[in-house]
């Protein structure tokens, strides 16, 4: 029987191991915050409502996951888990059916795991169920001790006895409890014990007593599992969710030479035959097509790449949208606004700002392009710039189809350049140059006959004095 879902994370503790001004949930596995990690996995289990519990750096918390939709409740005092999870009991009066309890540093675990505690939850009419790890090393975890009927205790180590230290199978802090009555055993908690806080871990103790019963579920992986508690810590958290997404892209039919260092977000889609060289980063909402190559050092965030583009070393493209067998690099930047049509060439230390580039138009070298429109079959000369800014505006360049500019040019926005036309090097271009003309913008030049040789004469001269 499917029962209704809420979902609350703890997320209200300082991290003082992480030695960092940012509250520990904020610090980001796989790209984005922990925190929102684990908000995206109750998502994906249609829990509602999503119910963080802040307290240190809570302002900043919440401005951070502002437009995530969630019921942020406060925990003024570090109490305990049990006073966290009773501090929610106002934001959530009134539901009824089954509250997840996550931690908003444990950003690993996986959709399945969740769904396998749930339904072993609601299978056996649980009051309680918590999902539990085996460790090689248990050192430090609340220990499950089990019984004929389920699990009779959770121990803290600093409370345990020296027999239930050497259980192996720990208390992971992942929970689902039945609710509302979860809030009557929470009312039942008592802080005499070592740390002087209230456990939630006491209310398995609080449903034994009341005759419920209390169940637990071994989860296959203990990695999904690991508490963030330190940098080290993240670092290893982060190889693993790497290690995940970039195996997802593999078995479908993607490339990568050196999975370790290859660097992809979880948002990013990849076609199959699409090789990428170690030292790339795709970030963001990228999408990268088929056959693409994508070479080291290459940064890419929040792009549409076609099919069999090839973004070559040290380029980095944000907000751009590739169109198919494009070429771009080495070392070029596309920044926001950048549209290729298809089949351009974007060369070395060319740069690209809200340009839209026609088909087969290319800049091969050494050139700004922003706030311009480009037709097709454009070539742009080595040295070219579109002067779009004079401090106060921004200004267009449009440039027709079939246009040969030449190097060293400088476009004076706003100009329009007309089809077909020839723009001399080394010209300014300050007004608009009419279809099929050849426009040139030079000063004339002058030829002083002997100047050079009388120069270093002189020179000689003063050095010997």
């Amino acid at each position: 029987m499917n029962r209704q879902l809420a979902a609350v994370i703890l997320a209200a503790g300082q991290g003082t191991r992480m030695k960092s001004d940012i509250p520990k949930v904020l610090h980001a596995v796989g790209g984005r915050p922990m925190l929102s990690q684990v908000v995206q996995i109750a998502r994906a289990l249609d829990a509602r409502p999503v119910v963080p519990v802040i307290g240190h750096g809570a302002e900043l918390v919440r401005s951070t996951l502002h437009s995530e939709g969630l019921t942020f409740v406060v925990q003024d005092q570090q109490l305990g888990t049990g006073h966290a999870l009773q501090c929610t009991e106002p934001a959530l009066k009134g539901f009824s059916g089954d509250l997840l309890l996550l931690c908003g540093d444990v950003p690993l675990l996986r959709e399945a795991t969740l769904r396998s505690l749930l339904a072993h939850h609601q299978k056996t009419g649980a009051s309680v169920t918590t999902l539990t790890a085996e460790m090689a090393d248990p050192t430090g975890y609340g220990r499950i001790i089990r019984g004929p009927s389920g699990v009779e205790l959770i121990v803290e180590e600093k409370d345990a006895t020296d027999a239930q230290r050497q259980v192996r199978e720990i208390n992971t802090g992942i929970y689902l409890f039945r609710a509302p009555q979860v809030f009557a055993f929470l009312r039942r908690l008592d802080n005499r014990n070592a740390q002087g806080e209230y456990y939630l871990t006491d209310v398995v103790a609080a449903a034994r007593q009341a005759g419920e019963r209390v169940e637990a579920l071994l989860v296959a992986d203990a990695q999904e599992t690991m508490g963030i508690n330190d940098r080290v810590q993240l670092a290893e958290a982060d190889c693993i969710m790497r290690r995940r997404i970039n195996t997802f892209h593999q078995r479908a039919g993607v490339t990568l030479v050196d999975p370790a260092a290859t660097y992809i977000g979880q948002e990013v889609a990849i076609g199959p035959d699409t090789l990428v060289h170690p030292g790339a980063h795709l970030r963001g909402r990228t999408t990268i097509g088929r056959a693409c190559e994508i070479e080291p050092g290459v940064v890419v965030t929040d792009c549409t790449i076609g099919d069999r583009v090839h973004l070559k070393p040290g380029s980095v493209l944000s907000e751009s949208t590739i169109g198919n067998a494009c070429a771009v690099g080495p070392m070029a930047h596309l920044r926001p606004g950048t549209v290729l049509a298809g089949n351009n060439k974007i060369g070395n230390f060319v740069e690209t700002k809200k340009a839209v580039i026609g088909e087969k138009s290319q800049a091969s070298h050494l050139t700004y392009i922003g706030d311009a429109t480009l037709g097709k079959n454009v070539n742009i000369g080595c040295g070219t710039i579109t002067c779009n800014y004079d401090g106060v505006n921004k200004y267009q360049t449009t440039i027709e189809d079939d246009v040969f500019v030449g190097s060293d040019t400088q476009f004076i926005a706003p100009v329009t350049i007309g089809r077909g036309s020839l723009i001399g090097a080394g010209s300014t271009i300050t007004r608009d140059v009419p279809p099929n003309a050849l426009a040139i913008a030079r000063s004339e030049q002058k030829n002083i006959e002997g100047w050079a040789e009388k120069n270093r004469k002189k020179k000689s001269k003063t050095s010997e004095k």
